[in-house]
């Protein structure tokens, strides 16, 4: 039995694309996850991030892994449909978390998120991962866009900083750069998307995002989920996010007491 938010379809297209979007995952949520975001942004983590060059306009934040110190995120997290969903469309047993992610593009934004895949950031690796993205304000142009398909590619897709734009790890035959699926014609899909929605992603879907013309803010929060084969890798530079000290080892799941686990069939 699938979780009522979802049916079958919502399962099959994310296996085959790589992508799917649920309507309403996080709806009863909504001020929850606004009143962190607010208390995010008031009080940055280590990771916190302003992703614009000096002279470009509006202000577009992101951070991460800040759930064990904002208890709204960790009461969502704990206590909404998303792990449940998530095990399902991974045709997963169990669900651990990862971490969240907090993305806010305040009106006036020009520069987009650009494209890239998450994967190859994170010591992670495995078929049965899941990221949501859900925004807190009602999204059109500025939503989500992933390529279709594109967890399923040969090569990874090389990680780069975005403000600096070089890369995380030597540029070797083991990556490809990164394309322009609009240039190249790749099968690019996107919502609009009303508050509470969520996109749903394996953390290999080729995504990114316009900016944010638009008068009103664009608050996002994601929250990144692992199945049963996720295990610890060793990646040819350092990973984003680090987690320093963590003591794990190739081909080991993540520890638990860092990556709880948050279901379990």
């Amino acid at each position: 039995m699938t979780h009522p938010l979802i049916t079958q379809d919502h399962i099959d297209t994310f296996q085959k694309d790589g992508v799917c979007m649920i309507k309403r995952l996080f709806v009863n949520d909504v001020d929850m996850l606004r009143d962190g975001v607010a208390r995010n942004m008031s009080y940055p983590g280590p990771y916190a991030a302003e992703n614009l060059h000096k002279g470009e306009s509006g202000r577009f934040f992101d951070d991460y892994c800040n759930w064990s110190r904002i208890p709204e995120f960790e009461n969502v997290i704990c206590n909404s449909a998303a792990a449940e969903v998530g095990a399902d469309l991974m045709l997963s047993n169990s669900v651990q978390l990862f971490h969240d992610h907090v993305l806010v593009k305040e009106p006036g934004t020009s520069k987009p998120t650009p494209w890239h895949t998450d994967g190859p950031y994170y010591f992670v690796e495995g078929k049965q991962t899941v990221s949501f993205w859900s925004p807190l304000d009602a999204v059109t142009n500025a939503s989500l866009r992933c390529v279709a398909g594109s967890h399923l590619w040969e090569k990874p897709v090389l990680p780069t900083r975005w403000l600096s734009e070089t890369n995380f790890y030597p540029d070797d035959e083991t990556y490809m750069a990164v394309p322009d699926p609009d240039a190249e014609g790749m099968k690019v899909v996107e919502w609009e998307l009303e508050p509470g929605d969520a996109v749903a992603f394996n953390y290999n879907i080729l995504h990114g995002a316009r900016g944010n013309e638009a008068t009103t803010r664009r608050r996002a929060f994601s929250l990144r989920l692992l199945g049963d084969d996720a295990r610890y890798v060793e990646r040819p530079g350092p990973t984003s996010p680090p987690f320093p000290g963590h003591n794990m080892t190739p081909g080991q799941k993540l520890r638990s007491d860092w990556f709880p686990t948050l279901f379990e069939r």
